[in-house]
C-alpha cells in the first residue's frame, strides 16, 4: 500500500499576504481559495511538478505562524531554482553545501546542494538538488540516478 504526504499545513498570521508571497512570489499554483464558513478559509497551493500541496488559511490548526520548520522541496537545477527566487524577490540563501566542517557556500556533490528560505511569518524551507530530477533535464544522462543508503 502506498502512503503519500498529499497536504502540508503551514501556519500563518496574514492569509492574504502569504498567499501573495506563495503564489506570487515562490511561483506555486492556487488550487483552491475557499471560505465555507465564517472563521474558516482554506488555501491550498501546489509547486509546479509537485504532489504535495501546501495549505494556509484561518480555522486550520493551533500552530503558532513561524513554527514550521525543514519542509523540503527538490529541483533538478539549484542555480536555475536560486536564479528564479532572487528575481521574484524571495531572499534566498546562497546555495549551500555540508562539508566536513558544517554548511559551506557553493554546490557540494549529489544530494549535498541546498539553498533556504524563509515565508514571511519565519516558516522555514529548504531546496535540494536532486540528481534524479537532474538526470531529466540532461538529454543523454541516465534515467536513475541511485539515492544515498
Amino acid at each position: 500500500m502506498d502512503w503519500k504526504v498529499e497536504v502540508i499545513v503551514v501556519p500563518v498570521s496574514d492569509v492574504d499576504r502569504a498567499k501573495a508571497f506563495y503564489a506570487d512570489q515562490l511561483g506555486f499554483h492556487v488550487d483552491v481559495d475557499d471560505s465555507p464558513t465564517p472563521g474558516f478559509r482554506v488555501v491550498q497551493m501546489t509547486p509546479q511538478g509537485s504532489g504535495c500541496s501546501i495549505t494556509i488559511g484561518t480555522g486550520l490548526n493551533d500552530m503558532a505562524p513561524g513554527t514550521l520548520q525543514g519542509v523540503q522541496l527538490c529541483v533538478g537545477d539549484i542555480e536555475a531554482a536560486h536564479a528564479e527566487l532572487v528575481s521574484r524577490g524571495v531572499d534566498v540563501s546562497p546555495i549551500r553545501n555540508m562539508g566536513p566542517n558544517g554548511w559551506e557556500d557553493g554546490k557540494g556533490g549529489d544530494w549535498n546542494s541546498f539553498i533556504f528560505f524563509k515565508d514571511p511569518d519565519g516558516n522555514g524551507f529548504a531546496i535540494q538538488e536532486s540528481p534524479r530530477m537532474r538526470a531529466q533535464l540532461e538529454p543523454g544522462s541516465p534515467a536513475e540516478v541511485a539515492q544515498p543508503a
